[in-house]
């Protein structure tokens, strides 16, 4: 069976867990020799929140569409799909579409039987409920770090700090803040919000003037932890 291999790490995952992308290629490569089975390809999302959808994970969409009838997508462990119930079933149905199967290396959910569907709904609830304690944790931290006065990192979008470490607001970046802020509350993904920056001509807090979907999540992501 030819296979591909999909890995995914998300920023607030690799810093609590250290669940780096090396050690989930590994897994899937040990795995695919083991069954005899060949790689053909392997595709990466890196800084990638496991709710987000197929259209802001460009790597999983090329993993995706390279699949033919047989194949396999192979995943470290089943939450590297994701961790949003949705998220999974949507990256399912694309799979079958293609007439492929998802695999996980470490056994978990790739048969047909009752326990391993059964198992596998498990894991990807489990999943959902790991998110959320990651994300509490990781908004605890910064709260302490605020508390005791500290700067929680680097300086976020929308701000700048004086001597002190104070952080003082930064007009015309809290005028993106809001645009960005606007755009996904209708609705609009990561991507497009990227796009419509770069062609407004808009630049990022480092002077770029071509924003990414992933500089665009990091903001919106700052921004939440300032706001907890």
């Amino acid at each position: 069976m030819n296979v591909t291999i999909y890995n995914r790490v998300s920023t607030d995952e690799q810093a609590a867990t250290g669940l780096g992308l090396a050690a989930q290629v590994a897994a899937c490569e040990s795995f695919a020799a083991k069954a005899g089975h060949t790689v053909t390809a392997c595709h990466t999302d890196a800084g990638i929140s496991g709710a987000a959808g197929l259209e802001d994970r460009p790597g999983l969409m090329a993993a995706i569409a390279g699949l033919r009838r047989g194949d396999a997508l192979v995943v470290a462990k089943r939450c590297r799909l994701g961790r949003d119930q949705m998220a999974i079933l949507m990256i399912e149905k694309a799979v079958s579409r293609k007439g492929a199967s998802i695999l996980s290396a470490d056994g978990i959910g790739n048969a047909d039987d009752p326990a391993s569907q059964f198992m596998k709904n498990v894991i990807d609830a489990a999943s959902v409920y790991e998110r959320g304690l990651i994300r509490s944790r990781t908004k605890a931290a910064l709260a302490a770090k605020r508390r005791a006065g500290e700067l929680a990192g680097e300086v976020p979008f929308g701000w700048m700090a004086d001597d002190n470490g104070k952080l003082i607001e930064v007009a015309d970046e809290q005028a993106i803040l809001r645009i960005i802020g606007e755009l996904r509350s209708a609705g609009v993904s990561l991507r497009k919000i990227a796009a419509i920056l770069t062609e407004s001509g808009h630049t990022t807090k480092k002077g770029n003037g071509v924003w990414s979907h992933t500089t665009v999540k990091s903001i919106l992501d700052r921004a939440a932890a300032l706001a907890a």
